[in-house]
């Protein structure tokens, strides 16, 4: 069963810890699964490729790693600090996720 995670592709989010720590970034593509998240600019990592039709020249490319989830904390879009998540019911009676900090809605 997929679990529900506090960060949303297209999110920005803020490094807390590892490596990268205190880079920001928009969220590419969250893996449920593994609970591990592609953020834009955030763990670099070299990859070795051979010639193909896409890259004829070939040799090592910068690509995004994914990060966990855990590492990994949103940004308020409002005031652009980082918050904790929480969830509540919203007017339609679905779940909604807001600010910890400010108590507004994140959408």
């Amino acid at each position: 069963m997929a679990t529900k995670l506090h960060i949303k592709k297209g999110d920005t989010v803020v490094v807390i810890a590892g490596e990268s720590k205190g880079q920001r970034g928009k969220v590419l593509s969250v893996q449920v699964d593994k609970q591990r998240a592609v953020v834009e600019g955030v763990n670099l990592v070299s990859k070795h490729t051979k010639p193909n039709a896409k890259n004829t020249q070939g040799g090592i490319v910068k690509q995004e790693a994914p990060v966990h989830i855990s590492n990994l904390m949103l940004v308020e879009p409002a005031t652009g600090n980082p918050t904790r998540i929480g969830r509540r019911k919203g007017e339609n009676g679905k779940l909604v996720r807001y600010s910890k900090k400010s108590g507004e809605e994140i959408k």
